[in-house]
């Protein structure tokens, strides 16, 4: 990209002051906009987009360091890098300008030169900016792609900072809430293991699964969601963790289970809901059968597994679906 595609908005209630400067943005080969008041300026840059903002400091009405502060508070303008023109170079304006929001300050009368030698490390910089941010929006989308949706979780409140489209759709089917928090049993799982890897320790197993909020309900409701949690990321970052999470057909596992075990369909389908560890009770619900019924399909489990007890069973059905097909 060159200073041609680049659109830069003037902001000043005296424009004719600013004609030599014009006049130089021109030559350069920037788009050149001008605005004469606080409120023209939100508006044109709302509206054009512009890849810079020139604003003056001190206007009538609505000042340089309220439009500043307003262009931040929008998500559409806020990436748009705001140098500031002023003649007040006393450090208190210098302060409020950067506070406002501003990346830099040129003082008038304004040297065209140096002005164009600003814009330029600022525009690259920005333009950086957008590619790391287009970058992340098609990793994510790959990610979609592929079956991994993802979130990046504030621990402290289990507030979803940023997220996949997939993982919005995820977290309803299994956690029965949508964004922008985590279900509460997620939350708890990352705040024991955020706690225990700050104290030095191993924390909690990196990996849980969460079973569909009606499990019996259609749309692939057999399944679970494998969640897998990041460590804490950098020096001011540490109270966020990334979370990957990767539906699991049940369907499949359970005929994985079945042909490994030489399990009936029914026997592969208790074995499965075990492993998830629910209850007879539960299972029963889940397959439209009877507790009984249930009992005696896992006494059978039992014998064709070589085990004895519920939790043995559990065990080896996990170990057998950890190592795949």
């Amino acid at each position: 990209m060159n200073a041609q595609d680049d659109v830069v908005l003037i902001v000043d209630d005296v424009p004719d002051n600013l004609a030599v400067l014009h006049d130089a943005l021109d030559e350069a080969g920037y788009t050149v906009l001008v605005a004469l008041s606080g409120e023209q300026a939100l508006q044109r840059a709302l509206q054009a987009q512009p890849d810079i903002v020139l604003l003056d400091a001190m206007m009538p009405g609505m000042d340089g360091f309220e439009v500043a502060r307003r262009l931040k508070a929008d998500a559409r303008t806020a990436p748009i890098p705001v140098v500031f023109m002023t003649g007040l170079t006393e450090t208190e304006h210098v302060v409020a300008a950067l506070a406002a929001g501003g990346v830099d300050y040129v003082t008038k009368p304004l040297k065209p030169a140096e002005v164009l030698a600003r814009m330029g490390v600022h525009l690259a910089t920005a333009r950086r900016a957008r590619q790391q941010t287009q970058q992340a929006l098609q990793a994510r989308s790959a990610l979609d792609a592929f079956g991994y949706a993802s979130m990046t979780v504030r621990v402290g409140d289990g507030r979803v900072l940023w997220h996949t489209p997939l993982a919005r759709t995820l977290l309803q089917r299994y956690g029965g809430l949508g964004l922008p928090v985590v279900p509460a049993a997620v939350q708890e799982w990352m705040a024991r293991q955020h706690a225990a890897v700050v104290a030095g320790g191993a924390g909690e197993p990196p990996r849980m699964a969460l079973t569909p909020v009606q499990p019996a309900a259609e749309g692939g409701a057999d399944g679970r969601l494998l969640l897998h949690l990041h460590p804490p990321m950098e020096e001011g970052e540490a109270g966020e963790l990334l979370v990957v999470m990767r539906e699991e057909s049940g369907s499949a596992a359970i005929a994985l289970l079945r042909d490994a075990f030489a399990l009936t369909g029914k026997e592969a389908e208790v074995l499965y809901w075990v492993a998830q560890g629910k209850i007879n009770r539960d299972i029963a619900d889940i397959l439209g059968s009877s507790p009984a019924t249930v009992k005696k399909h896992l006494e059978r489990i039992h014998t064709k597994l070589g085990v004895e007890t519920r939790t043995a069973a559990a065990a080896s059905a996990l170990g057998r679906l950890r190592q795949g097909g």
